[in-house]
């Protein structure tokens, strides 16, 4: 199957694009900037937010991902909205039989952020293209390079001791960006999964300061976790931009999200795309030796050298996952 990656250059699609090659599939990664492209596929341009450009880009395809959201700017709500409307609108007129969306997880009958309602209207904007749409929600993806695992692990190296808000007792059901691919590739071609909305996540339901606790004990250090309630969400993404690699933009639409619970309700998908999960341990192990290899090959030749670790290290997971996806969409349509 000829499928478009929209967001093939992501922390998501340059390890979903190798594993649907692995499947199988002839991958259009949709970039803004073809020319410096080294990821798995054929390179093809693609903007949201220039519509004229995904004509020609899902021309040919018979299905497409959709990985591409915003939080860096105030705004972002209507960028999403407005980049969903021009991708639907291209998806229907190329003719797609499927479009699969990345979403977030979130009770609907929760107070959502305004992260988690971009993510319900886009799912609502691509479901009203006409083409049949199957949607993951997930909640903190863990991997090297994910903005929320980032912000955890940086948090944890930077600060033996950690005045914290009332979200960090918020529940969270994180999943690894290698079992985010796996169920990725899995639904792609399940005629059961048109349509419909699955929750997506790993076997562990922590509150976020026992998830940093825990990756303080697995790299050795001692942390500290002082509770102050009072501490405003404007607060905390002012102190996570001095202390981590988030913007406060970004920190603040991903401290408002952390107050709503983002745990598994509906587990279907685990009879559609049936393989066992990684534990949360694991999963940090695993992106710590990412993070550990691809600094190993930076001094030899820069932030080129650092990007190619990162992505071969993506292509060795993504082929596990794309192995994994076939015999698992065996099973379940066995």
């Amino acid at each position: 199957m000829t499928v478009l990656v929209a967001g093939a250059s992501g922390f998501v699609g340059r390890r979903l694009c190798p594993a649907l090659v692995e499947a199988g599939h002839d991958v259009r990664a949709m970039t803004r900037h073809p020319d410096t492209y080294a990821g798995a596929g054929t390179p093809v341009r693609g903007d949201v937010s220039d519509p004229a450009s995904l004509g020609p880009a899902l021309a040919g395809c018979s299905a497409a991902y959709y990985l591409v959201h915003s939080l860096d700017k105030p705004d972002f709500e209507a960028d999403d909205a407005a980049g969903a409307r021009a991708f639907a609108a291209a998806a229907a007129d190329a003719g797609l039989s499927r479009i699969v969306y990345l979403g977030g997880l979130g009770d609907d009958a929760d107070d959502l952020s305004k992260h988690l309602r971009s993510r319900r209207e886009v799912e609502k904007i691509l479901a009203g293209s006409g083409v049949p749409v199957t949607v993951l929600r997930a909640g903190i993806i863990v991997g090297h390079g994910g903005i929320s695992w980032e912000m955890t692990r940086q948090l944890v190296e930077h600060l033996p001791a950690m005045i914290t808000p009332r979200w960090v007792h918020t529940r969270t059901q994180p999943i690894a960006v290698a079992d985010v691919v796996r169920y990725l590739v899995g639904v792609l071609e399940l005629p059961e999964a048109a349509g419909r909305h699955f929750d997506i996540g790993g076997p562990d339901v922590l509150e976020y300061v026992e998830m940093m606790k825990r990756v303080a004990a697995i790299e050795g250090r001692r942390t500290l976790v002082v509770p102050v309630p009072l501490l405003t969400p404007s607060l905390s993404s002012r102190w996570l931009a001095l202390v981590t690699d988030v913007d406060r933009t970004t920190g603040r639409s991903l401290i408002d999200s952390m107050s709503n619970e983002v745990v598994v309700r509906d587990d279907s998908i685990r009879t559609l795309v049936p393989f066992e999960p990684t534990d949360y341990d694991s999963a940090v192990l695993q992106a710590l030796g990412e993070r550990a290899r691809a600094r190993r090959a930076a001094p030899r030749g820069g932030p080129t050298a650092l990007r190619r670790a990162a992505g071969t290290a993506a292509r060795r997971a993504a082929g596990t996952a794309g192995t994994a996806a076939r015999r698992a969409a065996g099973t379940a349509t066995r």
